[in-house]
């Protein structure tokens, strides 16, 4: 295995404070009141306001210990707003210089414009190669800009059911946003249903998935994301307990993303599905991206990365054939999750 390297305590500080001043953010913008509703056993938050005579409720996040101490001090976080706008531009500084990876202004601003639009605060996660990308601040490891951590492919997942859900949907819808920023629908059977959408002058992809619970892998409506995602097994696994990240674009922008243990092991699962003809070269890649983070996650959060492993193989004997499979190609990766 190669040698970890690290960033500084200076850029893992700065990451952490860039991102809790994105998530402080998200309650500064409140139009009113923070409204509490109960559904289907879960708590969610909305920010009840009023237009005209109609009370309208825009979907603020699930109920956790966190998003309710930053709304009770909402009136605190919207007074400092433009200081912690400075402060957020400061710390893109730090971590540029500290060597983070860049990222490339067509992918910045498409993230940004999806980001404003509601996608991510309606549960939409970024996962594949550009979350794989994101773990640098999280982790705080220190990457270097190889053909694993490259991509010209977006791909934001969501439930379902979760879309459903909140009962609320982004600002603009998606097909008309992307077809703004010189997006198209890619020809399919049906391009009403289209779940992948191509900017040809920037050769950008974004592909919306959605987790599939049956037999079939099929297309999807997301309601609260306005568009259709192509459902994928194996998927609802990686979805589970997403965290908040920071994207280092001009002063940040807030998204989300899986937990890195369920993304290594999602990775080692889905190399198997990829194995031949033209997604070959995938598969190579996504064994790359698991054993990199394995090695570190076994190294710096051993307990989180046995729970995910384990959560795995009680799934069912397909999901222990398709790690089995994939961990016989790598030695090394087998090694460190049989010692935890």
């Amino acid at each position: 295995m190669a040698e970890i390297a690290y960033h500084s305590s200076l850029a893992h500080s700065a990451y952490y404070d860039l991102l809790n001043a994105l998530r402080d953010e998200t309650v500064s913008e409140l139009r009113g009141a923070p409204t509490r509703v109960e559904r289907n056993g879960r708590v969610y938050w909305y920010d009840s306001y009023r237009v005209g005579t109609e009370v309208k409720k825009a979907y603020i996040g699930e109920d956790s210990s966190q998003l309710r101490q930053r709304l009770d001090g909402a009136a605190t976080i919207k007074a400092a707003a433009v200081e912690r706008r400075s402060q957020r531009t400061r710390l893109i500084r730090i971590l540029r210089a500290e060597g983070f990876l860049p990222i490339d202004a067509a992918t910045g601003s498409l993230v940004a414009a999806l980001a404003a639009t509601g996608v991510f605060r309606l549960g939409g996660t970024l996962v594949g190669t550009l979350a794989f990308r994101l773990y640098e601040g999280e982790l705080g490891v220190r990457y270097r800009l190889d053909d694993a951590a490259q991509t010209n492919d977006i791909d934001i997942a969501s439930f379902e059911r979760l879309s459903l859900a909140v009962q609320d949907s982004v600002e603009e819808g998606l097909p008309r946003l992307l077809g703004d920023l010189a997006f198209e629908p890619v020809p399919g059977l049906d391009r009403q249903r289209s779940w992948r959408w191509r900017q040809s002058r920037k050769n950008l992809l974004v592909e919306f998935l959605t987790p599939s619970f049956t037999d079939t892998e099929d297309t999807r409506p997301l309601q609260a994301l306005g568009v259709h995602a192509q459902s994928l097994h194996y998927l609802n696994f990686l979805l589970a307990e997403p965290i908040p990240s920071a994207l280092c674009y001009r002063n940040g922008v807030l998204v989300q993303i899986p937990r890195p243990e369920r993304f290594a092991i999602h990775k080692l699962i889905v190399s198997d599905r990829r194995r031949e003809g033209a997604d070959s070269l995938k598969s190579i890649k996504d064994r790359r991206q698991a054993a990199f983070l394995i090695e570190i996650l076994a190294r710096d959060r051993p307990d989180e990365l046995r729970e995910a492993y384990q959560d795995a193989l009680t799934r069912g004997p397909r999901w222990r054939e398709r790690l089995a499979a994939a961990l016989a190609r790598m030695g090394g990766t087998k090694v460190l999750l049989d010692a935890l």
